[in-house]
């Protein structure tokens, strides 16, 4: 009879016990994910990625906390790779339209610059990229790039071309130059004074903020 009793016992307490635990768990807060309005894409190579520094120190990450801080909740997604050239760019465009960008940003070419490739090859795979992006109505927005002068004013000068040719052809929102303030400054830099720090992408979210929240308008508007 007792060892009845101690069961029963047992058994209710076991579930007061569960009943207590549902209602604690059920009092946390859900940690929802926010709705976004839509999604933007950084494309490039170890500028995009951000070689060197955290993830949180990134540009794309930056940028999205930007935004959001100004009520504007779009999702930015990395996906840059580094020492990605303007072909391998080209060469990936499939897998990165499974990521369903609403919006592109796409900076490639300084690694094409660096190993001396032909500036119309580089041209060639940028304008391909766009007009992928544009076929499937994502609106892009191309950040420009200076090459170095140790390879010749005729190169530099049609390397620098490529941006706003394209820009002016295509339709495009132009970044004139992605590393404006940054480029060359040495604070700003890692010691090998090409990857910018955090702080060097904290002055190239900045700068290229505007250009995006144009983007946004224009996708807004579609």
């Amino acid at each position: 009879m007792l060892k009845s009793i101690f069961t029963l016992l047992s058994i209710f307490y076991l579930l007061m016990v569960s009943v207590g635990c549902g209602e604690e768990s059920s009092s946390i807060p859900e940690q929802r994910q926010p709705e976004y309005e839509g999604t933007i894409l950084a494309i490039g190579n170890s500028l995009t990625e951000g070689l060197g520094v955290e993830e949180e120190f990134t540009y794309p990450t930056l940028l999205q906390r930007k935004l959001n801080q100004n009520g504007i909740v779009y999702e930015v997604i990395n996906a840059g790779v580094s020492g990605e050239t303007s072909s391998g760019t080209l060469s990936r465009l499939k897998w990165a339209l499974t990521l369903k960008p609403d919006i592109v940003i796409l900076v490639t070419g300084a690694n094409d610059g660096l190993r001396g490739i032909n500036p119309e090859l580089v041209k060639s795979n940028i304008t391909k990229i766009v007009q992928v992006l544009k076929d499937r109505n994502i609106v892009v927005v191309l950040g420009g790039m200076q090459m170095v002068k140790n390879l010749g004013q005729d190169y530099t000068s049609a390397f620098a071309n490529i941006y706003p040719e394209i820009a002016k052809r295509q339709d495009l929102i132009l970044i004139p130059f992605f590393l404006a303030g940054v480029g060359g400054k040495s604070d700003l830099n890692q010691s090998d004074g090409i990857h910018p720090t955090a702080d060097g992408y904290r002055v190239i979210v900045d700068n290229i903020y505007p250009y995006v929240v144009e983007a946004i308008r224009k996708h807004r508007a579609k």
